[in-house]
């Protein structure tokens, strides 16, 4: 059973914090889940949900329901623990993990993770740490997803809170300055742990990369020295692997469109038809490592005598946890042998196996616009990345 725990304001406030209104950011509070509830659950959207997670239930039954639900404790477990399993059991070959040994129960981290599924990534890390007896943490979710209604509801109540992504430059300053007091104030005065991509948005090449803006924005919020206050966040890797990419073809287009224009632009609705892909897609075989909490690593990164480049070495080092726990897959072996035009890791695979892939990639080329055999290049890319990526840390 999952460690209880209780949603509602801390009960002491950081110095650090003291300046910055979080209402606009934080999730929902446990007294704000009725009239939550009340909404969600008159919402049309709810029972086509209700309906694709439970089957044949009444409209009368699914309402029901909705009442019963009396803080986020409530909603996590009886909502959405039920549906990210459900999503999991019809959509993949099974969920492993791997490395909880790694946290404590008593402490609050700040997971860093690989960003591959818009919904799935971090909703997954939370129905693993339930399995392990952990409270869930809360997430990051961009402002451009969370509009109004139904979506801000349920991801509120989901113990998501907004990231601002849009503003002039002194605008996204003060972003930054109070996401970073936010995230801070959350692990040290709420001691809540938090779920964060290390990056905005997701890898679409399969490289996972930390940006530096992110460590950046981390340690603005910060009083001490670069130890300290790193050290104070707890810093986690997360990495998440999927055999079959969420939203891969979707990830192609969007990489060959780019090619062809100097940016490429969202199309309405864009985002949500990525999450409903993602959702649906099968996945193959689905991994989640934990790493180990960075921290006698900052002692030696603190030596660099640049802040740019202290940040620069701590972002590699996510990275090297990221690159050493992902799980590799047949197709990703067979990807990079397709790209190099080689058969180094034929042991990895069989004959069959790669004829599947070869008919798996050749399928979706042919609904994709462009060039197939840039398309094809694309694709094996992608899914020879993580090879590479391993492959690059054995040199070092």
């Amino acid at each position: 059973m999952m460690k209880l725990f209780k949603s509602e304001p801390a009960t002491k406030m950081s110095d650090f914090a003291k300046e910055f209104d979080f209402e606009s950011l934080r999730p929902y509070y446990d007294n704000e889940v009725k009239p939550a509830m009340a909404r969600i659950a008159a919402d049309p959207l709810y029972f086509k949900l209700m309906a694709y997670l439970y089957g044949e239930i009444s409209k009368e039954e699914a309402v029901k329901k909705a009442e019963r639900i009396n803080s986020i404790y409530d909603f996590q477990t009886d909502y959405m623990s039920h549906a990210i399993w459900t999503i999991v059991n019809r959509t993949s070959t099974g969920l492993s993990w791997s490395g909880a040994e790694n946290l404590d129960k008593d402490k609050s981290y700040l997971f860093v993770a690989n960003h591959r599924d818009i919904l799935l990534d971090s909703a997954m890390l939370q129905i693993i740490l339930e399995a392990e007896e952990f409270s869930t943490s809360e997430i990051t979710f961009g402002s451009n997803l969370m509009g109004q209604g139904f979506i801000t509801d349920f991801g509120k109540m989901n113990r998501m809170f907004k990231v601002k992504r849009e503003g002039t430059v002194k605008e996204l300053y003060d972003i930054s300055r109070q996401l970073s007091a936010y995230i801070r104030h959350t692990i040290l005065d709420k001691k809540a742990s938090v779920w964060i991509a290390q990056r905005n948005g997701r890898t679409k090449d399969g490289y996972d990369q930390t940006q530096t803006g992110l460590l950046k924005m981390a340690n603005m919020s910060g009083g001490g020295d670069f130890v300290k206050n790193f050290t104070e966040l707890g810093i986690v890797p997360v990495t998440v692997s999927y055999e079959y990419e969420p939203c891969d073809a979707l990830k192609v287009q969007e990489l060959y469109l780019s090619t062809l224009h100097s940016k490429y632009i969202k199309a309405p609705g864009e985002d949500l038809n990525s999450i409903i892909t993602g959702i649906n897609q099968p996945k193959g075989k689905i991994h989640l490592a934990f790493g180990k909490p960075i921290k006698e690593e900052l002692v030696e990164i603190n030596k660099v005598n640049n802040e740019n480049e202290k940040i620069k070495v701590l972002a590699a080092c996510i990275d090297t946890h990221i690159y050493k726990d992902y799980k590799l897959n047949g197709v990703n072996y067979i990807a990079y042998d397709i790209l190099h035009e080689t058969n180094v890791f034929e042991s990895n695979y069989n004959s069959t196996e790669k004829e599947n892939f070869i008919k798996y990639i050749n399928d979706h080329i042919s609904q994709l616009k462009g060039e197939p055999d840039v398309l094809a290049n694309i694709f094996h890319k992608m899914y020879a990345a993580p090879v590479a990526n391993k492959l690059a840390l054995e040199k070092f």
